[in-house]
């Protein structure tokens, strides 16, 4: 068992349930994704939570796919969520298992509740039954056909499941309580006819479980002693806790904790597919998208996803977290190991005019000031170079310490520059700046003791590639685009400016990158490779600024 990590009340609950022997000192969790879409944020910490318990506890945790709704599952999915989980860097060895495994078995235990009285076949139409379930004001009423035999209803279910009902002529209902003020108690649906075939059993089924019906089956089957659900299951545990006792199998605990909500996102898988479908994104690994998938390729860490998870914690009540505080995570994170490269992404001209006009030459540039053991690199310098438009102000204010006319700058890993001439085209922009170097400032340092306070980055005009930059911002424009106005759909909020794509001029070590590659571009940002790139021609996204706004946030209200 590990120690020293932050406790909550689940890792409490496990703690008194190991000191009292509960489960022989069994510790059994799982993570238990649907099918239907790509994993989001909020599933990684539910990833990192189920995992990490069962490793803290020396448990186990299985892999569980509920595919009961064939209607919405692919394969597609499950690929997915199998790359995500691994990625996260969590092993399920040989747990890997599915809800389809169990069709035969949730048929028995169902066909159990209708011998017991417990369960019947209901031919209301779906419209009919909303209605007889009544509202949260007032009960529900009780179908016509609750009090149809066992034997009508196994003869009934039997032909549900040999195919000879449309879909939603008739449901198979539990028989619990329709004046519950619980509305999951009120003789919930535990079958429903889909003539779909299913990704793993194909058309042997035309009749699936409901998820409140398999879900804590699937539980007792597998042996689970902690079922950790959010908390948006809590009013469906009566009906979890009921299907078990009346079926009188292994009794798993569920416990529910907040879900992640995480400011300008959405965390629905619906509204995410919509978001993929009509074209607001590029596909569910849109590095704008808070699916693992995405995150991963706009450049956050397996590692900084998990620090999230725990520096977030775990509780009781629902709150929003800020998405400043992943960012800081992501930040922290590559600080440490992203290589520091160079860019300019909006360049400007500039010849050293007493630098040798055909001389080259290779200076020394630090991979990394946080790992020494990065090493070094070589970058090329001449007499042309490229700085960002705006190291360079023709009337500066004071306490402006970059480029200006008569005044120095240090070229990083390079030379001190001085600025003696600005070149303007016709219309008055301007197009180069010549300037002289000292040649005893090599590597950006004299002798003299001289210091200049100003530093940029640069490329030389002779060796850098362009590279395709994209800068990706927020895909909302408000924090919570689930809250909005009447009559306005959550796509309204939609930043249509949430990508931008510039060409950038960059140093020519990155003209070969591997995908997923994490740069810090100095003095912008940190920017990862992108799957599109190809020799010579690399696209970067935008990971995240070096603005950490979440931490002055924090120092703000401490």
């Amino acid at each position: 068992m590990e120690e020293n990590k932050p406790s909550n009340f689940i890792k409490n609950i496990i703690r008194k349930d190991l000191e009292d022997g509960k489960n022989d000192g069994r510790i059994h969790t799982r993570f238990p994704p649907e099918p239907n879409g790509y994993l989001h944020i909020g599933h990684a910490k539910s990833i990192c939570l189920n995992f990490g318990l069962a490793e803290e506890f020396g448990g186990k945790c299985n892999l569980r796919f509920d595919d009961t709704n064939p209607l919405k599952e692919d394969t597609e999915y499950v690929d997915s969520i199998k790359e995500d989980v691994k990625w996260l860097g969590f092993d399920w060895g040989e747990t890997e298992f599915y809800a389809s495994d169990y069709f035969d078995r949730f048929y028995e235990l169902a066909v159990q509740l209708v011998n017991d009285g417990k369960a019947y076949v209901d031919s209301l139409t779906p419209e009919e039954i909303k209605e007889y379930r009544g509202t949260l004001k007032e009960p529900g009423k009780e179908s016509p056909f609750r009090d149809r035999t066992p034997a009508e209803n196994l003869e009934l279910l039997e032909k549900m499941k040999n195919g000879e009902f449309k879909e939603g002529e008739c449901v198979l209902r539990a028989k619990i309580d329709m004046s519950s003020p619980n509305m999951n108690m009120r003789d919930p649906i535990i079958y429903r006819i889909a003539h779909s075939e299913h990704h793993r059993t194909g058309d042997k089924w035309c009749i699936y479980p409901m998820y409140d019906f398999a879900h804590g089956l699937e539980d007792s089957i597998e042996g689970v002693t902690h079922s950790i659900c959010t908390l948006e299951f809590e009013d469906h545990r009566p009906l979890y806790d009921w299907f078990l006792e009346q079926l009188g199998v292994f009794h798993p605990q569920q416990i529910e904790f907040a879900r992640l909500n995480l400011t300008y996102t959405m965390m629905s898988k619906r509204n995410l597919l919509t978001l993929v479908n009509e074209g607001y994104v590029s596909g569910w690994d849109d590095p704008r998208m808070p699916t693992i998938a995405g995150l991963r390729r706009r450049g956050y860490t397996a590692q900084s996803i998990k620090n999230f998870s725990e520096m977030i914690g775990v509780s009781k009540a629902n709150s929003i977290v800020e998405y400043a505080q992943l960012e800081y995570c992501v930040r922290e994170d590559l600080n440490k190991i992203a290589q520091r490269v160079m860019v300019v992404t909006d360049p400007l001209k500039v010849v050293i005019t007493n630098y040798p006009e055909d001389k080259e030459e290779m200076l020394d540039a630090e991979n990394n000031p946080e790992n020494e053991s990065d090493g070094k690199r070589e970058i090329p310098f001449c007499r042309d170079i490229y700085i960002e438009r705006d190291d360079f102000m023709e009337n500066p204010p004071k306490k402006y310490f970059r480029l200006s006319p008569g005044q120095e700058m240090r070229l990083k890993h390079a030379y001190y520059i001085k600025c003696e001439e600005v070149v303007k085209d016709d219309n008055g922009e301007i197009v180069e700046l010549r300037c002289t170097y000292d040649p005893a400032s090599r590597g950006g340092w004299t002798d003299d003791g001289r210091r200049v306070k100003g530093t940029a980055h640069w490329v030389s005009a002779r060796h850098y590639i362009e590279a395709e930059v994209r800068l990706y911002d927020h895909l909302f424009t408000i924090p919570n685009p689930g809250r909005r106005k009447k009559g306005e759909v959550f796509t309204d909020n939609v930043d249509p400016d949430s990508l931008k794509v510039i060409t950038a001029f960059a140093e020519p070590s990155l003209a070969d990158v591997k995908p997923l590659q994490s740069y810090q571009f100095l003095r912008i940002g940190y920017f990862t490779s992108d799957k599109d790139s190809v020799s010579g021609k690399p696209v970067f996204n935008r990971t995240v600024g070096l603005k950490d706004t979440w931490a002055k946030m924090q120092g703000a209200s401490s």
